[in-house]
């Protein structure tokens, strides 16, 4: 194959708009093929190692190696889906090279999002290939596209793919929805840093899907959007109930379906009705955009008022907080001592903590108190047990006397997620007895 010289160079199509000119990368996608058809030509393991950085990675521009390093990808990772898949890859391949007819659609519409939001930082929107975990993403100023997954369409082969994957190309059209995927991805490079709770990262993606569609004038093709807004009720119901439950990402975001509803994305769907609503309501449209997209989710303040002013959830984001905290088990008290008590024995063998309802006998947690490890008892990891009620937690520790010791106990949970409120153990020990 003939391979295109100008995918070597960082494109652009200033002529498409005086206003506006994007800059694309699309160099990586030649250099993986020239790669693949050296790899798929030989057997041997070290030669294919050799001709993958040679040929790819060795060539690799600045956003090949940010989606790399963003989505853990590794040479092992490349020449095990290269061996492994080969129907995809031959049938993707066609379609990957599609980047040159693309690009006056993704101008397009990063004209018009610019048009809504004048204050919009210039990216660079980069084709790269992945391993098929991430058809969009970015880091700094940079858009990161994975055309293995985003250039997909009907004709894609993915029988061979794991199953987790193949729904993906079936249920998100990635090719034909390539324009609204690039406008959502430009737009994170534009928002403020994501904060890493639920409510946050359903703001930060629904903010970007929202505008995106909106300026483009495109419907999402996340079905969760429309699945929400079908059945707002119990989505809601469902998101307040999960809303400040530990490790619970995964259930409403970035590809799975843990929920109790069993659609994937959920939180894309709220984040996005949120801004919808708060959209709406406003008579000054284009303040609207620019609030949105600065919204500072590091300010509580900032994004209690945002969610609140569109009125989505059933109470105040405050009210829902505190019910939540006053649901929270506690510790009760230590059998061996008062917490705080500067005169406890320094033969005391096993401390016990008693909560103030049955735990799920599971998720424990000792961490370092404030004072930090120098003042953590020294405990006996193996000797750390619940009672048969899981009402209570005991482990040994062997003090030393006149010493001071802090530690926490947190990450402990209810049967339905409801983390235990954390709390400090702290105390002296007081001197030896002597006769």
């Amino acid at each position: 194959m003939k391979y295109l010289t100008t995918a070597l160079l960082i494109l652009s199509l200033a002529s498409c708009s005086k206003r506006l000119s994007q800059a694309f990368v699309a160099s990586d996608i030649d250099h993986f093929w020239q790669a693949y058809d050296m790899i798929t030509q030989t057997n041997d393991t070290i030669l294919q190692q050799q001709y993958l950085d040679n040929f790819f990675i060795g060539k690799a521009t600045a956003g090949q190696l940010e989606i790399m390093e963003a989505r853990n990808y590794t040479s092992a990772g490349y020449l095990q889906a290269i061996n492994s898949y080969p129907l995809f890859w031959n049938s993707i391949r066609a379609n990957t090279q599609k980047y040159l007819s693309q690009q006056k659609e993704i101008t397009r519409n990063i004209q018009k999002l610019k048009k809504a939001y004048p204050d919009l930082k210039p990216s660079t929107i980069y084709f790269t290939i992945g391993v098929l975990r991430t058809n969009g993403t970015t880091m700094g100023n940079h858009v990161l596209i994975g055309n293995e997954l985003a250039f997909g369409d009907d004709n894609t082969i993915i029988n061979e793919l794991p199953e987790w994957r193949q729904p993906f190309f079936q249920t998100f059209k990635p090719l034909e929805n390539l324009g609204l995927l690039c406008t959502h991805e430009y737009l994170h490079t534009q928002q403020k840093e994501m904060v890493h709770n639920l409510l946050s990262i359903c703001l930060y993606e629904g903010i970007a899907e929202y505008i995106s569609c909106k300026v483009t004038g495109k419907k999402s093709s996340t079905p969760s959007i429309q699945f929400g807004k079908d059945n707002v009720d119990i989505v809601v119901s469902q998101f307040v109930q999960d809303l400040y439950l530990i490790d619970n990402n995964f259930n409403w975001l970035w590809g799975e379906n843990r929920n109790q509803l069993k659609v994937r994305d959920l939180g894309y769907f709220i984040g996005y009705e949120i801004a919808e609503r708060y959209y709406n309501q406003a008579a000054d449209k284009r303040k609207v955009i620019k609030d949105l997209i600065e919204l500072d989710y590091n300010n509580e303040s900032a994004v209690e008022s945002l969610v609140d002013a569109s009125g989505l959830l059933p109470k105040p984001l405050l009210e829902i907080f505190n019910e939540y905290e006053s649901s929270r088990p506690v510790v009760v008290n230590i059998s061996e001592f008062e917490n705080g008590s500067k005169m406890v024995s320094p033969t005391t063998k096993r401390v016990t903590v008693n909560f103030s309802e049955a735990l799920n006998g599971h998720n424990t947690g000792l961490d370092f108190g404030p004072l930090g490890q120098d003042f953590y008892p020294k405990v006996d990891n193996n000797t750390r047990q619940w009672s048969s009620d899981n009402k209570s937690y005991s482990f040994e520790v062997a003090l030393i006397p006149k010493q001071r010791y802090q530690m926490v106990i947190s990450n402990f949970r209810r049967t339905d997620g409801i983390r235990l409120k954390s709390f400090l153990i702290d105390f002296e020990t007081d001197s030896l007895a002597t006769d």
